[in-house]
Formats: structure tokens, C-alpha cells, sequence
């Protein structure tokens, strides 16, 4: 487990009041999140609170945890591409291999490099409880990949090249890292 000292110009980013966003290093990010038992009326909600969360802070990836929440849900949503609700995903298989920039909305203003396998098949449940397998690739592999790690409390600086390990806070009318997991504008 990689731990991280956060400096103090980032600071104020990780005690922003009325955040839905759990920050770094709040201990549900360390947890094995729990497997869902039924896709209830509760559930539903959790789920719609996610995705408003992930939305609002301009998100393409979003795990229970990170609201809060330690039970096994991801929400993938590469750029151009619709929202999935994945439900107690498990990855089958990994092939290739990519390396790419990735930052975190649980630790926000961090990037750093990360090699990901390039293709990966999940099966889990969707929004519905019925079972599915996805195959994915490029970004919405690397997405799925972050988001299933912090179902198992690994966030993306225990994977991360630590030399590609970099602070930044976009200026106003900057773009946001193309590609990056949690900020495109992970």
C-alpha cells in the first residue's frame, strides 16, 4: 500500500464541505468492499447517487466506495460512450498491456502512470440484477480495471509508476489530462 503525503497547496482540495466524493486517506478507500446480495429499491438509489456524484465532478468512473458506500458497485463512463452500472464485477480475463496517465477523484490534483492490461472481460450484474460479460478495451478496460481495484481497497498510486507521481491542478480553461482515468473534462 502506497501512502502519500499531500501538499499543503492541495489541501483545501480534500476538505471540501458538502463533498460527496470520499477523499484520500478516508479508510473506506482501504476496505474490501461487500458483495451485493439483491438489487433492491436501495440499491437503485445508491446507484443514482453515484452517477449524479460522478457527473458533477466531471467523473468517467465512479465505486460505491468512493461515496461512502463499501458494497461492490462500479460505474464505468468512457467519453462517447454510455454509462454501465457493473454490480459485484469480477475480471475473467486480461490481455496486452497499456501504460497511461491516471488521476483519481478520491485524490484529486495527483496523476501518474499506470500499466493496465489493454483488454480485460468482466462479468457482473447490471442496474437490472441480470448477469452480464462485457468485453472491453483501450480507456473503458483501464477504467473498469481502477474501478474494480478500489472494490478491493487498491487505488491507482499502489499500481502507479511512483517516478510518473505528479501534482497538478489544471488552470482555468485548461484541459484536464486526455485520458486520465478520474478527470477528463477518472
Amino acid at each position: 500500500m502506497t501512502e502519500i503525503k499531500i501538499p499543503k497547496e492541495y489541501q483545501w482540495l480534500y476538505q471540501r464541505e458538502g463533498n460527496p466524493i470520499v477523499s484520500y486517506p478516508d479508510p473506506v478507500l482501504r476496505k474490501k468492499a461487500k458483495p451485493v446480495a439483491r438489487v433492491t429499491p436501495e440499491i437503485h438509489e445508491l446507484i443514482e447517487h453515484m452517477m449524479s456524484s460522478m457527473h458533477d465532478a466531471y467523473g468517467v468512473g465512479l465505486a460505491a466506495p468512493q461515496v461512502g458506500v463499501s458494497l461492490r458497485i462500479v460505474i464505468i463512463e468512457p467519453i462517447d460512450q454510455p454509462a454501465r452500472v457493473l454490480i459485484n464485477p469480477q475480471i475473467l480475463d486480461r490481455e496486452g498491456e497499456q501504460i497511461g496517465l491516471e488521476g483519481c477523484l478520491s485524490i484529486p490534483a495527483l496523476y501518474g502512470d499506470v500499466k493496465r492490461a489493454d483488454k480485460i472481460t468482466v462479468r457482473a450484474l447490471n442496474r437490472r440484477g441480470k448477469p452480464v460479460l462485457l468485453h472491453l478495451e483501450g480507456m473503458a478496460a483501464r477504467i473498469a480495471q481502477h474501478e474494480v481495484d478500489h472494490l478491493d481497497g487498491v487505488l491507482f498510486i499502489d499500481r502507479a509508476i511512483s517516478e510518473s507521481l505528479h501534482w497538478h491542478l489544471p488552470e482555468e480553461g485548461e484541459d484536464e489530462f486526455e485520458g486520465a482515468t478520474a478527470h477528463v473534462g477518472h
